[in-house]
């Protein structure tokens, strides 16, 4: 995770408009954890609620290097970070944490396993319990995955029920707007166009390399995916926000200065 998504991240958890907990669905070593948790704790909004069982990266994708269980790497990020009394770990798969979930969720982010089929099954599993005002956020939308940029292309950016959307980074977020997204359904559809051109290359088995691996930068350089200002976000999803405002982050109210990022060991 670079920077810019980490203060992007800090942003959403600091000042999202909406009521309920802060679910973070694959927490790895804690990276994205503690800027959630930082953020989370000067607003006093509860603490994160991370979930994620830790078995290292090779159980996603038999073809990846295996990697030891991250639990222990993960606490003590936290407890470095003076963050471990504001998250809530769950050291369990998804599905089973979704099995008996029942709070309204403010901020849902989703970086846990990146195939399409995970991916759409975490989104699946927690999204009902948006709260109006909620956002919803995938990392790794504009790297070598296909799950994450489809889910965000057809759940998402495709549904009425979301409305303010655009691309940090790599990160994907969209703001959960049942009552008024279809006021944002051409901006959402702008976004949809260029991002549902990466998907035909990160899908299938055919490895990212050569001319392909070219086309697909080409392609991903024409997304709007630059750092937007906290107030220029809040603004961006505000209930009071004009339909007309553009969902996609403007250059103007891109790179701000630099403030102090979350301590990361």
């Amino acid at each position: 995770m670079v920077n810019n998504e980490v203060r992007f991240l800090a942003t959403l958890a600091a000042c999202t408009p909406a009521h309920g907990s802060i679910v973070e669905i694959g927490s790895f070593k804690g990276k994205s954890t503690v800027a959630l948790a930082t953020a989370s704790a000067i607003c006093h909004s509860g603490p994160v609620v991370a979930i994620d069982p830790h078995l290292g990266l090779g159980y996603y994708d038999p073809n990846s290097p295996h990697r030891s269980p991250t639990f222990d790497a993960f606490l003590v990020t936290l407890k470095s970070a003076g963050v471990d009394q504001n998250v809530e770990p769950h050291r369990a798969f998804s599905r089973d944490v979704a099995k008996t979930w029942k709070r309204p969720i403010r901020l849902l982010w989703i970086d846990g396993d990146h195939t399409y089929n995970g991916c759409k099954e975490d989104f699946d599993m927690f999204s009902p319990f948006l709260s109006e005002g909620a956002v919803v956020a995938f990392h790794d939308s504009l790297n070598n995955f296909d799950g994450p940029i489809r889910v965000f292309v057809e759940d998402v950016l495709r549904s009425d029920r979301f409305g303010p959307s655009g691309f940090v980074h790599s990160i994907a977020w969209s703001q959960y707007r049942p009552a008024d997204g279809a006021l944002y359904r051409e901006a959402r559809a702008q976004l949809a166009r260029g991002a549902a051109k990466l998907i035909p290359y990160v899908a299938g088995p055919q490895p990212l390399t050569g001319l392909r691996k070219i086309l697909y930068k080409l392609t991903r350089s024409r997304v709007p995916r630059k750092l937007i200002s906290p107030a220029a976000w809040l603004k961006l999803v505000s209930p009071a926000a004009p339909a007309h405002d553009p969902s996609i982050a403007p250059d103007a109210a891109s790179e701000p200065r630099r403030s102090p990022e979350p301590h990361v060991p």
